[in-house]
């Protein structure tokens, strides 16, 4: 479950991608989209946050547009090895004298 850093509520415009940068603070960048030449887009500060960044937790904007964290999954568990079934031969047929 996520809590709340930050409560900014900015509103999203849609056809930027918005994240929180290096320096903790909410910045967006123009979406890719077909037909656009590759390459960097300029990014544009929104607004000055200034959150510290803890280790082991996932940043992001939540739906209300305020500054969210969650706990990052990692590890979780092995797969458990299958093992091989012994395939069944089928049966003998009976021959007729």
């Amino acid at each position: 479950m996520a809590e709340k850093v930050a409560k900014v509520g900015i509103k999203k415009k849609a056809g930027f991608l918005y994240f929180i940068d290096k320096a903790g603070n909410i910045s967006r960048v123009e979406m890719a989209r077909g037909g656009r030449k590759k390459g960097k887009k300029k990014k544009e500060m929104v607004e000055k946050v200034g959150v510290k960044k803890v280790g082991g937790y996932l940043y992001f904007i939540d739906k209300a547009g305020d500054v969210s964290r969650a706990k990052m999954a990692r590890g979780g568990h092995r797969k458990k090895k299958a093992k091989k079934k012994a395939k069944k031969k089928p049966a003998k047929k009976k021959r007729r004298k």
